[in-house]
């Protein structure tokens, strides 16, 4: 028993931590639900005249809950007496639980101190297994009130929200890793993936693709901003006549706050030309606004353009998608070719132009998944379309953003390699250097350059015995009558002198023999050597060192050369 104790043990902490994961996914559920609540029931206390019950207020509070996570409701109460769906999300309020599940399943992830942390499989079953659980039972709950939840619904795509927020979450808290693949995947991509370059490239698509999406929404949210200005007296009448006391008001207010994101995707699909549906018989495009059109009232459904063939303000709306094709070209020729960057680390054309392009194709996919998460039906016969249409959305912006974004990134690289080449901001280190050398020498300089002589390296000699000294100090320093200062002969080496390198020609001269007395400073000879340095004779002793070299007991040591 004592030697199974600690595999027991183990067990349980392994058991502990899946059930905590399992709490997480369903207290972040439950805090998201809650938030909700707390909201509606607020409303419905400062209501003064409400026709329905705290139960009533429940079931709207858990409707509206499921309706964030993309599930379709049903409205039992309605004018004509038959049931009407209402599919459109708001997708402000969708970032509450989809932040909630993504921060539970990061969270998981993180050993407490003294508990293993679960694997990467088992967080996140567990998270999306709890938060399930408390979306199975809310689902339940709203089953015959005012506000019912389909079922089909539920598995697409409120499911897929929930996976894909703790599948983020996961990812997040390992590091946000590219790879490796499955064990089924070719062998071509664990090749692929396995090169930086490729890694490098991989994340250019995805900075580019999201920075053409984030330009769109804001483009479009810039779009919604100006007609509301411009169409401000219709917005407010419309705004009065919803409600006449102060807390429908703000309820009203705070329905248009979480709608704004979906208006910003609306006012998208509106500069890139398929334009949104306002019923089946209506479109609203630059072109023209077409038809009949469904309008429920609303402040945001005011700032819509007049009934007509478009106008040059209408048309405008152009410059949002060719914004966005500019953005993608920036980002992508950002690691293309980058300022700091020689000429040959650059990318070369149509490595450019395929990144710009697959860079493109994220940037319509996403807008196409904004697009049909922020329109839907909200009723039967003429609303049963609302929104934008997902498929024409997702191509126009594609389209846009590869026709502007591709020659755009060309361009650029283009003219960045361009203006390198022609300010000189291209070559590699120390080519002025040796431009200068070869012109003449390290004393003259390039043209256009100031000429800063320096030392070289090959100009320090070695005594026999101890260190390195550099000639101007060997030598002494010259007074006014032609003498030197023999003091400088016996200070010995000086500080922060390197020795010289046993091969140069100085060491090798006082090989041959042993010189009495100091040597005196060198002069520049015209003739220089290849490297750019003084020649070697010009470090001469000045006694007679060929008389010594004949004689091998007057020679300096063998182990000094």
């Amino acid at each position: 028993m004592t030697e199974s104790s600690p595999s027991l043990s183990a067990e349980q902490d392994r058991s502990a931590v899946l059930a905590l994961a399992l709490l997480r996914g369903a207290v972040a559920a439950g805090l998201g639900l809650g938030s909700v609540t707390v909201v509606v029931l607020a409303l419905w206390i400062s209501a003064p005249a409400s026709d329905s019950s705290p139960g009533g207020a429940l079931h709207a509070a858990a409707g509206l809950w499921l309706l964030a996570h993309g599930a379709e409701l049903t409205r039992a109460h309605t004018l004509s007496g038959v049931p009407a769906p209402v599919g459109i999300v708001p997708l402000l309020l969708a970032v509450v639980p989809v932040w909630l599940v993504h921060r539970a399943a990061r969270d998981v992830l993180v050993p407490d101190e003294g508990r293993p942390a679960p694997s990467a499989r088992g967080a996140f079953g567990m998270v999306v297994g709890g938060y399930l659980l408390v979306g199975a039972a809310a689902a339940y709950y709203v089953r015959g009130g005012s506000l019912s939840v389909q079922l089909p619904s539920l598995l697409f795509p409120s499911v897929v929200v929930v996976a894909g927020a703790a599948a983020a979450g996961v990812w997040t808290a390992s590091g946000r890793p590219i790879g490796p693949p499955p064990s089924w995947a070719p062998v071509s991509l664990h090749e692929a993936l396995a090169r930086s370059r490729f890694r490098e490239r991989a994340g250019t698509v995805w900075r580019a693709a999201a920075a053409g999406v984030a330009v769109l929404l804001g483009g479009g949210a810039l779009l919604v901003a100006v007609a509301l200005v411009w169409h401000a007296h219709p917005a407010q009448r419309s705004f009065v006549q919803l409600s006449g006391d102060w807390s429908g008001r703000v309820a009203v207010l705070l329905l248009a706050l979480v709608l704004v994101p979906n208006a910003a995707v609306w006012g998208a699909a509106y500069g890139l030309g398929p334009g949104f549906a306002l019923g089946t018989a209506s479109t609203v495009t630059p072109l023209a606004f077409s038809g009949r059109p469904a309008m429920p009232g609303f402040p945001l459904l005011a700032a819509l353009p007049a009934e007509g063939p478009g106008t040059v303000l209408n048309w405008s709306a152009g410059a949002v998608p060719v914004a966005a094709g500019v953005t993608v070209a920036w980002f992508t020729v950002r690691r293309a070719a980058p300022p700091d960057a020689a000429r040959g680390d650059a990318w070369g054309p149509w490595g450019t132009a395929l990144v710009a392009a697959l860079a493109a194709v994220g940037c319509g996919a996403g807008t196409a998944v904004l697009a049909a998460a922020a329109g839907g039906p909200l009723g039967t016969r003429a609303l049963a379309e609302f929104g934008p249409v997902w498929w024409l959305t997702g191509a126009a912006a594609l389209v846009w953003t590869a026709l502007v974004g591709v020659p755009g990134a060309l361009l650029l690289r283009a003219w960045r390699l361009r203006r390198r080449d022609r300010d000189g901001e291209g070559r590699p280190a120390g080519a002025e250097e040796e431009a200068a050398h070869v012109a003449g020498g390290p004393g003259v300089a390039a043209p256009g350059k100031t000429a800063v002589p320096e030392p070289s390296s090959e100009d320090a000699s070695r005594e026999p015995g101890g260190g390195g000294r550099r000639w101007w100090r060997r030598s002494g320093n010259r007074d006014g009558d032609g003498g030197t200062d023999a003091g400088d002969e016996a200070t010995g080496p000086v500080a922060g002198d390197e020795p010289a390198p046993r091969g140069t020609a100085v060491a090798a001269s006082l090989a041959a023999g042993a010189v009495p007395g100091p040597v005196p400073p060198a002069v520049h000879s015209p003739a220089q050597g290849e490297d750019g340095g003084v020649a070697p004779y010009d470090f001469l002793p000045t006694g007679p060192w060929h008389e010594r070299t004949v004689r091998p007991e007057e020679a300096g040591p063998s182990g000094s050369a």
